[in-house]
């Protein structure tokens, strides 16, 4: 853990001679920027001294007395501001909020899918963790060795929050199942509140919004449970629910309606296609932003273009819906790590799966044992899609080296066993013990039923979307989708092949202005006289993500998918260096956000 520096005043930096890209996909020009108390003092083109726009009686003194800092060849963008993560615990006893703060974020919004962790009954705490953990894979155990629950409304959970540091910005918003929870009871996973229990939620996500929440979030596919298996409180809430609880934002005149749909999972139904249009009637009736989760699903691979297209037509009609789409696959990463993977319910490995991971590897090398192992036949997975993914040669690939978002057909498993005469299973027990037990395969979920990333490609261009998705704190055993803004711009900027890129202007704003925009952050997102001092610089030639590893320093020893990246020369917050070089500096300026500005 790196120490943790005291409070202080921001620094008085001098960022020269940078190529600045400010966030509006204005075209990224070379020039001098100043800070001065936690804000942008000055924006030049060339040296400050010679804008005339810049010229104050005391510049000279001023710049003399800043950090000068030599930028030239470094980009210098906004910081990046996440709309889509769940810190929600995390928040409470962890400062840094990683993997986020290794990847330029600035910025991170929580409280998505409809699961958090207030408001609360008292001695019902294991309900809301039961809802994280089967939602979005976060350890139950780690939740509950970490939260110190010192709140029951959410205010007081906001109070909480707002007593910490961080290494970045938090907001966060009312979810929807704990909301049903706390009023509901035993009867939260029913489908109708009583009038008396609609008005007590309304009235409770009034109270939060003006306590500072950003919004109300909720979650509607079959696929979101609870640990217990049960369907999350809100997954078959009526139109009548969801838009009293949105209409308190229309109300209020601020906040956002986050919408996890149906048909998200794949399903196909009348349910599902019916959701783009009372999300439309919702977003028009409020007058306030709603933003749903789109991705590509494996039942309706085009779904997604049709969304896209209803949304540009409704927002034409004066309704604020914002599909909000990932820049990657969600890839699922495999390896014996893994709590579940191609042999894990295989009799032979099940004795083995709780020895420590170097016993394991070397039991694993025996030729006895594999031949065991490969000759068993396959048990019940704990997940219905298990199967599908943990057996699915052809949807399987191979990483590599190097962090690969667009694997080829040449790297799918059942290509390569196919190449190499061998049978796709004894070909990835081989890679699973690469690099000492610590190797993984992907699989991509979502967004990658093409064996590229057009249709991707096609999402974040589209004039309706707003990039998101990234689910920082989340799917810890799984998958680690947070350094989406490192991979937009390595892979969709400077590296892609196999289709086009998006121009680096263009990606600057989808991760800064854009996402700031859709949550009424006017203070940052654009590097402009005045906002707020949130800011990377970055050297681009050099800018990589790593590769994914697991690591165990979650509270009760959980565990968690960890990707770092190499090229953030800096990350500033509020004016304060967060990040030199790729690491941590031990500044704290992060706080709660409360409410928009």
């Amino acid at each position: 853990m790196e120490s943790i520096a005291p409070d202080a005043e921001p620094a008085r930096l001098l960022i020269r001679s940078a190529q600045i890209v400010d966030g509006t996909s204005s075209p990224a020009f070379e020039g001098d920027v100043l800070v001065e108390s936690g804000r942008i003092a000055a924006v030049s083109r060339g040296p400050l001294e010679r804008d005339a726009a810049a010229a104050a009686p005391d510049l000279p003194a001023r710049l003399r007395a800043a950090e000068e800092i030599d930028a030239r060849g470094l980009l210098l963008t906004p910081g990046f501001v996440d709309v889509h993560t769940h810190y929600d615990g995390q928040a409470t006893w962890d400062e840094m909020l990683a993997p986020s703060c290794w990847h330029g974020v600035t910025t991170i919004v929580m409280g998505n899918c409809g699961v958090g962790f207030a408001p609360v009954v008292p001695g019902r705490e294991q309900t809301l963790i039961e809802q994280m953990e089967g939602v979005e894979d976060i350890p139950g155990t780690a939740l509950a060795e970490g939260i110190e629950w010192r709140w029951e409304t959410f205010p007081e959970y906001l109070d909480a929050l707002g007593e910490r540091r961080f290494m970045l910005d938090v907001g966060t918003q009312v979810p929807h199942a704990a909301l049903r929870a706390y009023v509901m009871g035993e009867r939260a996973g029913e489908a109708e509140p009583t009038d008396a229990e609609l008005a007590r939620m309304a009235a409770i996500v009034r109270e939060g919004i003006r306590a500072g929440a950003l919004g109300v979030s909720t979650s509607r596919i079959l696929a979101h449970r609870t640990s217990r298996g049960a369907e999350v409180p809100g997954t078959f809430a009526g139109e009548r629910e969801l838009e009293a609880l949105a209409r308190v934002l229309g109300e209020l005149g601020t906040g956002v309606f986050e919408v996890v749909p149906r048909g998200m999972d794949g399903e196909v139904s009348a349910t599902s296609h019916a959701e783009i249009d009372w999300m439309g009637r919702v977003a028009k009736a409020i007058g306030r932003p709603l933003t749903f989760s789109l991705v590509q699903t494996h039942t309706e691979i085009d779904r997604f273009r049709l969304l896209l297209g209803r949304a540009q037509q409704l927002q034409a009609e004066g309704a604020p819906i914002f599909p909000q789409v990932a820049n990657r696959s969600t890839g699922i990463l495999i390896g014996l790590q893994s709590d579940e993977h191609t042999f894990s319910t295989r009799a032979t490995y099940r004795k083995l799966a709780q020895l420590p991971l170097a016993e394991r590897v070397a039991r694993l090398r025996d030729p006895a044992t594999k031949a065991r192992i490969l000759a068993e036949p396959i048990g019940p997975y704990g997940h219905p899609q298990s199967a599908m993914v943990h057996q699915g040669f052809e949807n399987l690939f191979v990483l590599g080296d190097r962090f690969e978002m667009e694997p080829s057909d040449e790297d799918r498993v059942a290509v390569r066993a196919q190449r190499e005469g061998r049978d796709p299973s004894e070909l990835v027990y081989d890679l699973f013990l690469e690099n000492e037990g610590r190797a993984f395969l992907m699989f991509p979920f979502t967004n990658y039923f093409r064996g590229s990333l057009d249709d991707v490609h096609a999402m974040l261009m589209h004039p309706a979307s707003v990039w998101g998705l990234g689910d920082g704190g989340a799917h810890c055993g799984v998958a680690c989708d947070a350094g989406g803004p490192t991979l937009m711009l390595t892979h969709w900027v400077r590296d892609r092949t196999r289709g086009p890129r998006i121009p680096l202007e263009r990606a600057v704003a989808m991760l800064t202005s854009e996402p700031a925009a859709l949550y009424g952050l006017g203070d940052r997102g654009r590097i402009a006289t005045g906002l707020r001092a949130d800011l990377n610089l970055i050297d681009h030639a050099k800018l990589e993500a790593l590769m994914p590893e697991m690591i165990f320093d979650l509270p009760a020893k959980g565990r968690r998918l960890m990707q770092r990246a190499r090229g953030y020369r800096r990350t500033i917050v509020a004016g304060e260096t967060t990040i030199m070089d790729d690491a941590a500096t031990g500044a704290r300026p992060g706080r709660l956000l409360r409410g928009a500005r």
